[in-house]
């Protein structure tokens, strides 16, 4: 106190404070310009039993970043001074997930309609060189992690972090400014320590600290890096240059990281409504390749008529607020694979079994254990096994096909098929259709297909050779009056065409022989031939 009042007398400005996790900043409506109405009712609902219950929490990450932007969130997280355990306490249908971050999830809702709010714990900064380090990663030190609550592999990346703390350590452990705020929907009240408010009215998109460091402590920051950038670009954001310059560099961090998690990684890429856009960003930033094999495919096959009406399909359907499956993404990116693979097998195998063995050799050469082949690799196949069922629509076979589970995913890929010119479009059309239609129209339509098949024209048959007597083997007889057909009312033989209007031949009645009658004789119109 003393120093301050000489400073003060000799005119010197009180020294500056540094604040080494960040400033706190509270910032209000006027300035911020949140919508209240854009949030969600049960994310309200989550900040609210907290705090009722003596805790703070507050909406954070993306979904303050998108309120500020007028956006609404597709998704709601929150953060709390509560442990996990206390959250999970408090909500009847909560269930504590994750070993490297431990978070909870409150669910609401059920099936298709059911919503799911993330609660995650204020977590304290720590070095990471005082941090427990481990030799190995998830899979060979996972006995030696299951007590650890802050751990490291050699690399420096971060494989736990289960420390609480204060509000302004967890901010500093945040990935980037623009997702580092904190909102409190009942005061309308943001908080903001690395001037988070102030990147996302100038359009930056920055990392919070030494990005390199960042990128080394998790490597899906580099993945993360180019969803914002791809998300953000319509409305004019930019990747910081201290943030994409390490980018390149740093790619060979992912290699460490399980297949697992980077698989759910490249589906967040491409399933976010910017597929197109998270393609085009991987390219500009030189990330084209090398992150993930199976991306590397989806951006090598991104140009191609198929695959760019697969991605361009998924973007319309996030925007519209549809459901996606990443089933179906991937069924369209591995196509031409098991395509071409069916037509080689093929050669020597039966449809059914070749397509059934090309599809096996596309899982194991793509996809491997990644998914556990279960449902993504099941919904996939049924994608698959369908196409060549839509050719066939007489009989039970529609009728079966269009009360199938995945009917609609398969169709969807069929119409897209037709789309490309790979399938006549008429077959994409009837199946909208009858997929539509009632089971009387469904009738109708069947029986229609059945008779357009039996009017083809066929091919004429050979003239009949009769063995007279008194005439060379080889020499054809002359028709008997029962050969030559008499044309029916359209001028058509009835020989060729029946008279129900198919081209299928009418079978010959055979008649009882009038006694008297020889076989060297002209047959008598009464008389088999």
């Amino acid at each position: 106190m003393i120093k301050k009042f000489i400073n003060r007398l000799l005119g010197k400005s009180a020294p500056e404070i540094k604040h080494p996790f960040g400033k706190r900043a509270e910032i209000g409506p006027q300035e911020h310009g949140i919508n209240p109405n854009l949030v969600d009712e049960r994310a309200l609902n989550v900040v609210r039993t907290l705090k009722q219950a003596g805790f703070e929490a507050y909406i954070v990450g993306g979904a303050v970043r998108d309120l500020m932007l007028g956006l609404a969130p597709k998704d709601f997280d929150v953060a709390t001074n509560a442990t996990p355990e206390q959250v999970k306490g408090l909500f009847r249908r909560a269930f504590i997930i994750g070993r490297r971050f431990r978070i909870v999830h409150v669910v609401y809702g059920r099936g298709r309609e059911h919503e799911v709010i993330e609660v995650s714990t204020f977590r304290a900064y720590l070095d990471n060189v005082a941090a427990e380090q481990v030799a190995g990663n998830e899979k060979t030190s996972k006995s030696e992690l299951a007590g650890m609550k802050h751990a490291v592999d050699s690399s420096g990346r971060v494989l736990r972090d289960n420390v609480w703390g204060p509000q302004e350590e967890d901010a500093v452990r945040r990935d980037f400014t623009i997702n580092a705020m904190y909102y409190d929907p009942e005061t309308q009240i943001v908080v903001d320590y690395h001037h988070g408010i102030k990147d996302s009215k100038n359009r930056v998109i920055r990392m919070i600290g030494d990005a390199q460091a960042r990128y080394r402590e998790d490597p899906v920051r580099i993945i993360r890096a180019i969803r914002f950038a791809a998300k953000l670009n319509g409305l004019g954001f930019k990747l910081e240059p201290k943030t994409a310059t390490p980018l390149v560099k740093s790619k060979a961090l992912l290699l460490e990281v399980p297949q697992s998690r980077l698989f759910d990684e490249m589906l967040k890429l491409l399933q976010t409504g910017h597929a197109l856009a998270s393609i085009e960003q991987l390219k500009v930033l030189g990330l084209a390749h090398g992150i993930y094999p199976l991306l590397d495919v989806v951006v090598e096959r991104a140009e191609t008529p198929f695959v760019q009406s697969a991605l361009l399909d998924t973007d319309r359907r996030v925007g519209e607020g549809k459901p996606v499956a990443p089933s179906f993404l991937l069924a369209c990116v591995l196509w031409a694979d098991v395509r071409d693979g069916w037509a080689a097998r093929m050669k020597n195998q039966h449809s059914h079994p070749a397509l059934q063995d090309a599809i096996e050799d596309v899982f194991n050469a793509r996809i491997g254990d990644v998914s556990g082949r279960g449902k993504l690799a099941g919904d996939m196949r049924e994608i698959w096994l369908m196409q060549p069922r839509f050719e066939k629509r007489v009989g039970s076979a529609p009728f079966g096909l269009v009360e199938q589970p995945r009917f609609r995913a398969a169709f969807d890929f069929m119409r897209l098929r037709a789309e490309i010119g790979e399938l006549d479009v008429v077959l994409s059309d009837w199946w909208e259709a009858f997929s539509l239609a009632n089971d009387d129209l469904r009738n109708d339509m069947v029986d229609e297909v059945k008779l357009e098949q039996q009017q083809r024209v066929r091919p004429p048959r050979a003239p009949r050779v009769h063995s007279v007597p008194g005439r060379a083997a080889n020499e054809a007889a002359p028709p008997s009056t029962a050969d030559q057909a008499a044309p029916d009312r359209s001028g058509l033989a009835t020989d060729s065409v029946s008279g129900d209007g198919s081209d299928a031949p009418r079978k010959r009645r055979r008649r009882r022989r009038s006694p008297g009658r020889g076989t060297g004789d002209a047959a008598a119109p009464d008389q088999p031939v």
